[in-house]
């Protein structure tokens, strides 16, 4: 049944355009990683007046910069996944064998 899954995914094309949604989604988070600090820091600088004194120290907010990367990390795994599932073939095992472990002729 997953093989004709596969089959009927990468015939069909739809295969193709998921794995690209998925990698470009993955480049977006990837990018949010380093956007969503700044992001967060800009907002707090900007509203500096309106946060209270004694909330502590209003620094570059690294936090920001968690879900994105997990996000980034999630999709990017899964992206690698279905290209191998889909698109490459699997090893051959039998062709991975040592010369030294076959006998030679009498």
């Amino acid at each position: 049944m997953l093989e004709r899954l596969k089959r009927a995914i990468v015939e069909s094309y739809v295969g193709a355009i998921a794995l690209g949604w998925l990698l470009a989604e993955g480049m977006t988070h990837f990018v949010g990683i380093f956007a969503a600090p700044v992001g967060g820091w800009v907002s707090q600088s900007n509203y500096r007046d309106v946060i209270q004194k004694n909330a502590g120290s209003i620094g570059f907010p690294f936090d920001d910069a968690l879900p994105e990367l997990l996000r980034a990390f999630l999709l990017l795994v899964i992206w690698y996944v279905l290209m191998r599932w889909l698109y490459f073939k699997p090893r051959d095992i039998s062709s991975s064998k040592s010369v030294t472990d076959v006998e030679p002729p009498a």
